[in-house]
Order: structure tokens, then sequence, then C-alpha cells
């Protein structure tokens, strides 16, 4: 007997049925929002709003805070404190603390100066030294974890102190060096900014990236039977993505454009999220931050994620630290030390990343840094004293603690609910 066809084409109309009702739109997402608002997941909706405030208020005590010049000034100043931040954002993920990132900085600074300016090495056997040296640091901060149950805090403090010493040792008595102005870093650094076609087919890249990673996503959701985008909304968050990047990039190149040093701060940025959210490796992060005891029983080698967490915290502030030399074109005593510490971890926090583990993104790193520079960049405009940005910079932190706090209470209650 000749086999039937009715079975396949009874099937295909039901599919196409399946697919239409996984699609979710606008009005789905829409509720989905006000339930995890309720439910205390307020997501980046605090420091987005917090930097429009601050922004709106600076652009109204001073015109010029918003212009064009002065946030490409304030995107160069983000570059070194905002690599730095990424770093704290991945320590916090597991619930630990590293205080000795404005130390370890300063030390890749003055191993920057030493070995490129006084010993005349190739600058490229310079930053692996740099980089190398933090990375070791945060070995270090590893084994001693996970080997003999030192708390992070403790560890951290003490190679802050540690650290510190170890750079004005490398420094030696000159206790500053000078970066010529014309060597290849300072300028490649400090000094080039992007051609405005080139700024915008980054945009263009990045847009096209993240529209495929939408489709994909959706298609594979679809595939398995689960709620999808529709084209419509993945269509709308596409172009609204291209609308915010394009008028950027069209509003810096007013100026200078985008330095090379806020593009190098972004690509960390963009990469670190890629790791954190489609990586084995980062889910093991997450999971590790949520709770060690069902990450180690879920068969997560635990040791090694802190171990290779404190290891690229070090490194990031080690790039942080080369950023900041290239930039102020020197390497000394202060390097690294004031408020470089407390910027680094305040951007992180502030930014949304929770200080109980488990909840952040590498994103946090970007809006935080964001809402501390323009808090120090507005109030220097205004010719305010330093004492004002402590304390309003402190002010947010604190805020932004019990955002988090309070946001954690209600998903606690909500899940007992």
């Amino acid at each position: 007997m000749t086999p039937t066809t009715h079975g396949d084409t009874s099937k295909a109309p039901a599919k196409a049925f399946a697919e239409d009702d996984l699609r979710y739109g606008f009005a789905s997402i829409a509720r989905s929002f006000i339930n995890r608002v309720r439910t205390g997941d307020l997501g980046s909706l605090p420091v987005v709003a917090g930097l429009l405030i601050i922004w709106t208020i600076f652009q109204v005590l001073n015109p010029n805070f918003l212009s064009s010049q002065n946030l490409v000034n304030l995107t160069v100043q983000s570059a070194a404190v905002g690599t730095i931040a990424i770093g704290i954002v991945l320590v916090l993920l597991i619930g630990e603390i590293d205080l000795s990132v404005g130390s370890v900085s300063g030390l890749a600074s003055a191993i920057l100066a030493v070995l490129f300016v006084q010993t005349g090495w190739h600058i490229a056997i310079v930053l692996v030294v740099a980089l190398a040296a933090g990375a070791a640091v945060g070995l270090l901060y590893g084994l001693l974890y996970t080997r003999f149950g030192v708390p992070s805090f403790v560890i951290t403090l003490a190679g802050l102190l540690g650290f510190l010493g170890l750079q004005l040792w490398v420094l030696g008595r000159a206790g500053s060096i000078n970066i010529p102005d014309q060597t290849w870093i300072v300028e490649f650094l400090t000094q080039f900014f992007l051609p405005a076609w080139v700024s915008y087919l980054f945009v263009g890249i990045t847009v096209a990236v993240y529209a495929w990673q939408l489709l994909a996503q959706a298609r594979r959701r679809t595939d398995a039977g689960l709620a999808a985008m529709a084209t419509t909304v993945i269509a709308a968050r596409v172009g609204g993505l291209a609308l915010v990047l394009g008028v950027a990039a069209w509003y810096l190149n007013l100026s200078r454009g985008v330095s090379v040093s806020f593009l190098i701060f972004l690509v960390l940025v963009t990469v670190m999220n890629f790791v954190l959210s489609r990586t084995k490796w980062g889910r093991a992060v997450y999971a590790v931050g949520g709770s060690v005891e069902a990450a180690r029983r879920a068969g997560i080698r635990v040791n090694r994620i802190y171990i290779s967490v404190f290891m690229l915290c070090s490194t990031f502030a080690a790039m942080g630290g080369i950023l900041a030399a290239a930039r102020l074109q020197a390497a000394n005593q202060s390097s690294g030390g004031g408020d470089t510490n407390l910027n680094a971890i305040a951007a992180a926090v502030i930014g949304g990343t929770s200080l109980f583990g488990g909840r952040g993104s590498a994103f946090s790193a970007l809006l935080g840094v964001l809402v501390v520079m323009s808090i120090s960049n507005g109030l220097a405009i205004l010719n305010l004293d330093s004492s004002i940005r402590f304390m309003i910079t402190g002010a947010v932190l604190v805020l932004a603690v019990i955002i988090d706090s309070l946001s954690r209470r209600s998903r606690a209650a909500a899940g007992r609910a």
C-alpha cells in the first residue's frame, strides 16, 4: 500500500499555530516588567533614572555640562576606573570583595613606567609583564582564600598595603616617572579618537550582532517549544539600540569623537557580558554567588571559580592602571591611590551589582562609572570642593545599597508567597 500523507499535512497547521501562539509582544513584555518591579526586580531602572536626574541637575546648573566637548572628556575620564570596576563586578558576583584594586593598578602603572621609560623594553613586553603581575596577584588571593579560608576582606586589605609598598619600591627614589607624550601608548590611548565613519561602523556592527543574537535566540526558543519575542518586538529593540548608539556617536563626533581608551572599555564590558551570560563559566559564577553549597552539589568546581574570578579582577585592575598612566602620562607614588578604590567599588555597586552575590552584569560597570564620574565631572565644572563630591558619591552609594537590600527582601517575600 502507498503510505498516506494525512498525518504530515495535519501537523503543518498545528505547528504554525503553535509558533504564532508562542510569540509574545509588547503587552506581554509590559505585564512582565510590571510583575518584576512588584517583586523587587528593578534591574538597571534605578541607575538609569539616577543618571538622567544627575545630568539634568548639572545641566541646569551649568549649560556646558552636556556639551559634546565635556561628554568626550567624561568618557576619557571614565575608561580607567570603569575597567577596574569590571573586575569589582566579577568579584561581587561571587559574594566577595577586593579592596586592593587601587594598589594593583598603581603597581601596574609603576611597572609600565619603569620598564618602558627607564629600561627601554618593548611596549608589548611591558604590557604583558604588567598584566601578568596583576594576574599573579589575583592567583595569590585565590589560593589564600581557597586553601586557608582567609576572608577576602582580610586578604585584599593586606594586599592594599603590601602592593602599595611594592609600588613604591618599584618606583624607587625618584617617586615619579613621566611617560613622554610622543610615545605610542600615550598617543594611542589618550590622543587618538576614532574617525566619524569608523565610529558609525562600530555602531552598525554592534546593532547587527545584537539583531542576530535576538533572532537566533527567538528561533531556538521557538524550536524548543518555549515563548519567544515577536518579530515586531525584536525590530523595536534593535531600532532603539541603533537610535541610542547612533545619536551618541553623532553627538560625540561634534567634538573630538570617541576615544580609543573608552572604546577599549566598551569592548571589555561587551565581551565580559557575553562571557557571563552565554558561557558555562559565567553561569557557574552566578551559581556560586547565589549559593556556594548548591553550586558544589551541582558539580561546579567552586575553588576554580574563586581563583579565576580573583585573577580576572586583579588583571582588570592592572588594565585600568595602564590606562590611567597613559592618560596622566606619568606613574608616581599616588597612582592608584586617593579615591581609585572607592570609585571603582562604588561604580560596581551603584551600577546594580548586588553586594550579596549572584546578581549583576558587566554593564553595571558602565552605568555605575558614568554616574560616579558624572558627579565628579559636574562638581569640577561648578568649581565645588572635592569634599562635596565625596559626600554626594557616598550618599548615592548608600542609596544604591538600600535599593538592593529592599529588592532582595521583596524577592524573598515573593518567593515565600
